[in-house]
């Protein structure tokens, strides 16, 4: 999974620009299961099992990573720009980036801090003040290489730690989905399983909303990323869930009740089987649950994420036995869903 989980990393994919990702997955399904992709870029595939169900499964996982996208040019030739899904525009300040197809590097910036007023630096920095460099000498040497809603990506290593208990890198929400779910498909399964690859999830779930109504699944797996705020100075429950705890089942979040039969199977098959398993300790954000489990007549829906430090950042991190353990736990509750 780990060269899986590298490859599609490393792959630049903002929401409504997965096209890189969607042809790294094609790539490596196209010869393992049947696939079709959908008018909005969804890829929904089937695999088939040893046993056809009595009911519908469907695995889901999100393609697209956050990002930014270019608003406008200035006269001095640096670009105005805007994010795409939710980003902290503190994580942005200073950082590397590769603007549009021809991947230009450039530095976002901002007014420096001793050309601040003391106002200004005791209150939090706005996209709107922020601006990328590419060193371009002005609007017209910029424009000869960039355009308004160009793409603006992370430019993010990814880096394990000598043991290779920790991972680092960019778009890990939900290239780690997306990497367990490949996995999947390579493997033999027991049943039938939709697998679906969604897109534009961060900015409304709006893959889900179509894929979920071309499958109608009775049942559905989500795979995510979560926020881990397991840092020092945070304690008790603001901390939501912890790396090395293993997976994250949810009860609810902001986008979904989920199906409590569900919740308390998976806490089940992870006891049986020995694998760390926790929930969040705060109702918070939301996934492509959110409109998977309200298609169609209703879908009996549940989520297993990755508990991820610096989410929606240029340096996610996650430990890699979480990882390997949300891929065991999927492969134990795609049977048991049906017992």
């Amino acid at each position: 999974m780990n060269s899986y989980l590298k490859e599609l990393c490393l792959l630049d994919g903002i929401s409504g620009d997965e096209d890189n990702v969607r042809n790294y997955i094609i790539n490596v399904i196209k010869d393992k299961c049947s696939y079709s992709v959908d008018n909005l870029g969804n890829i929904i595939a089937l695999k088939k099992g040893r046993k056809t169900p009595p009911k519908k499964i469907m695995i889901a996982a999100h393609m697209d990573e956050v990002g930014m996208i270019v608003t406008s040019v200035r006269n001095d030739g640096t670009l105005t720009f805007d994010t795409v899904g939710g980003i902290d525009p503190s994580v942005i300040i200073g950082k590397r980036v590769r603007v549009g197809k021809n991947l230009l590097c450039g530095v976002v910036g901002s007014k420096p801090i001793h050309k601040l007023s003391s106002e200004e630096r005791e209150k939090a920095a706005k996209v709107s003040a922020m601006y990328i460099d590419i060193g371009a000498a002005d609007k017209a040497d910029a424009e000869k290489y960039v355009m308004q809603g160009d793409c603006v990506y992370f430019d993010s290593q990814f880096i394990t730690t000598d043991n290779d208990k920790i991972i680092k890198s960019k778009a890990i929400d939900d290239r780690a989905g997306c990497a367990i779910m490949l996995e999947l498909i390579g493997s033999e399964l027991e049943y039938d399983t939709w697998f679906v690859f969604n897109v534009q999830e961060e900015i409304g779930l709006r893959g889900s909303m179509v894929s979920a109504f071309s499958v109608q699944p009775h049942f559905a797996i989500v795979l995510e990323a979560t926020t881990a705020a397991d840092i020092n100075g945070v304690s008790g429950e603001k901390r939501v869930c912890e790396l090395g705890k293993g997976p994250v089942v949810s009860y609810m979040d902001r986008a979904t009740m989920y199906d409590k039969e569900l919740f308390r199977l998976a806490f089940d098959c992870a006891a049986q089987n020995n694998i760390p398993c926790q929930t969040k300790s705060m109702v918070a954000g939301g996934n492509d649950s959110g409109s998977i489990h309200l298609s169609g007549r209703g879908v009996r829906t549940m989520a297993v994420s990755l508990p991820c430090r610096y989410l929606h950042s240029p340096s996610c991190v996650i430990a890699q036995s979480d990882f390997c353990n949300a891929y065991k736990l999927v492969e134990i509750l795609m049977k048991k869903v049906f017992d």
